[in-house]
């Protein structure tokens, strides 16, 4: 079995954890961590919940490409929304990035995440 911890050039770098992690052997599969809706900075996006779902959902996206995957491999996903916020609105925007692609999905609601600002944040597990 071989383990390759996935960090986009896209994606802001941080030395705590890792954007994604792929195993390889038999089969292949990505785990990729918790994203926020955060820039290439690491900066929170603004605008509430809608703008944020969609960075979260396009970080993601970045992770699983490094793979060589996309949302058609995503075999399960888990939706962090911070009590207060409309999960429709979360809904809407991730239609705009992710589309109509059934998948197993737990949607959470927390009353906090471990970044304070972050309203969303979405870790997905991919076969690849």
């Amino acid at each position: 079995m071989e383990i390759t911890h996935l960090n986009p050039d896209t994606l802001h770098t941080n030395p705590a954890f890792s954007q994604g992690v792929i195993v390889r052997g038999a089969h292949d599969t990505l785990y990729v961590g918790g994203q926020n809706g955060t820039d290439a900075s690491g900066a929170i996006v603004p605008g509430g919940l809608g703008p944020q779902t969609e960075q979260a959902l396009s970080n993601v996206l970045a992770v699983l490409a490094d793979a060589g995957a996309d949302q058609s491999n995503v075999v399960r996903m888990a939706v962090y929304v911070v009590a207060g916020q409309s999960i429709d609105e979360g809904y809407a925007a991730s239609l705009k990035v992710w589309g109509p692609n059934p998948t197993a999905l737990t949607a959470l609601v927390v009353p906090g995440l471990g970044r304070p600002d972050a309203l969303v944040e979405v870790e997905v597990i991919a076969a690849v």
